[in-house]
């Protein structure tokens, strides 16, 4: 039993890979971890395809090419640390598939979204989204074709495991196919079933010195648990067809950083005091979600994420709020000197009356158009922002604005909110033409 509580173990794995997404960034191809992961099935063409900081040599397995992805597929990488498993996964689902990476440290999905960024690749194609893998995740049931993970699922505590399994199933739609996580295991997919797979399981009950150690812990070592433990927690979480099967790779060097640097602080050394092998061993886990032929047969265009917006940088600034009364003197008093633009963020729900003069910047898209925004509107001294009631969308791509003007310290532009948003602007000017575009 170990000695640690849940909570001190989650902030221990957080500290660990938030430390490893720091010192990764800017970083260039190093032949440890290149030849680390090689050893675990990612080829040569696959490390070239990617930025250099997306490959950590942090996994223990290469899920990407044992999942045979298809086009328009939707494909779910929990604990999808700098990338590299959803970039892979992205060029195999094409432009209208989507690649979504679930990581709990901010610092890895900053690192990820970068390293997305760098490939040209956005949402929806590619999302990274920060949420705890031991909480309910933000992905809307029966939506996923496939949910993938490498050496991540041993990192939670184990009273956590059992949840993560159990809203793996809720996630995963029902039908879809096998998930095949090895290139040395040749396995048939079967149609009609959704799979995940996971790595690595203790060959034998692990010694107190082992399961208290915390480095051993974040390594993905104390945290294992036997097969049958395994087995019986998937039956539980109502998946079927399981199957273990044992790669064979070598994990001394794999689930400790594969050039020996430091694990869960930088005064932690990640050299082994033990036989890792003799222990743990890596395991292709194969667990299936079976569907009626009528499940099968049937289609959702229900979004994946509950909350597009997770996709994004969570905002920072807080915009002043500014009253109706104040934007009709400015709009009424220079309505065209260059220092006021009025933004609507709305997208199908525009229609019914604007603001008029205001510019419709979708809110959903905005984040990414950023850069075209500031070019446009750096200069202008108030930008003001509105949705429906200006408690959702209005806010948030306001504080993206600001954060942005932040970020390059753009002091000529000042973003703000329209309290009340158009429904109340609507109610306070709908007969008034000079101010309301129908």
């Amino acid at each position: 039993m170990s000695n640690f509580t849940d909570s001190s173990l989650v902030n221990a794995v957080i500290e660990a890979y938030s430390h490893k997404a720091k010192s990764a960034t800017g970083r260039s191809p190093d032949l440890v971890t290149d030849k680390t992961a090689q050893s675990v099935g990612y080829t040569e063409s696959d490390l070239k395809s990617i930025p250099a900081s997306a490959q950590l040599g942090l996994g223990c397995g290469s899920p990407v090419h044992a999942a045979n992805l298809k086009d328009t597929e939707i494909v779910i990488d929990l604990g999808s640390g700098a990338g590299i498993d959803i970039l892979l996964a992205a060029l195999k689902v094409g432009p209208h598939g989507q690649a979504i990476g679930i990581d709990v440290s901010a610092d890895m999905i900053a690192l990820a979204r970068r390293n997305a960024t760098e490939k040209g690749l956005k949402f929806p194609q590619v999302a990274f989204i920060q949420a705890s893998l031991a909480e309910p995740l933000p992905i809307t049931t029966n939506t996923v074709d496939c949910v993938l993970s490498n050496c991540v699922i041993n990192l939670l505590p184990h009273s956590k495991k059992e949840g993560a399994l159990k809203e793996i199933y809720r996630i995963l739609k029902p039908g879809g196919r096998l998930v095949i996580d090895d290139v040395r295991y040749t396995y048939l997919p079967v149609h009609g079933q959704s799979s995940i797979e996971l790595q690595i399981v203790a060959r034998r009950p692990l010694s107190d010195e082992i399961r208290n150690d915390l480095t051993a812990y974040v390594n993905c070592i104390s945290g294992s648990i036997l097969v049958e433990k395994y087995k019986t927690i998937l039956e539980t979480s109502g998946f079927t067809e399981i199957t273990f099967l044992e790669t064979g790779n070598e994990l001394q060097q794999i689930c400790i950083v594969a050039n020996g640097s430091s694990c869960y602080s930088a005064s932690t050394s990640c050299k082994p005091k033990y036989d890792v092998n003799a222990w743990v061993a890596s395991y292709q886990i194969t667990a299936v979600k079976n569907s009626t032929s009528q499940e099968r047969g049937e289609t959702t265009l229900t979004p994946v994420l509950l909350r597009w917006w997770d996709a994004y940088p969570k905002v920072k600034s807080d915009p002043g709020r500014i009253p109706m009364e104040e934007l009709e003197i400015l709009m009424r008093e220079s309505p065209t000197n260059g220092n006021l633009a009025v933004i609507d963020v709305r997208k199908d729900d525009r229609a019914g009356g604007h603001i008029r003069g205001s510019e419709n910047w979708y809110a959903q898209t905005f984040y990414d158009n950023l850069p075209a925004f500031l070019e446009k509107h750096k200069n202008t001294s108030r930008v003001i922002f509105y949705c429906g009631s200006s408690s959702g969308r209005g806010p948030r791509c306001a504080g993206w604005y600001q954060d942005y003007l932040n970020d390059k310290s753009v002091t000529s532009s000042t973003a703000y909110v329209l309290q009340g948003g158009i429904k109340a602007w609507l109610a306070k000017y709908g007969d008034q033409e000079d101010l309301v575009e129908v």
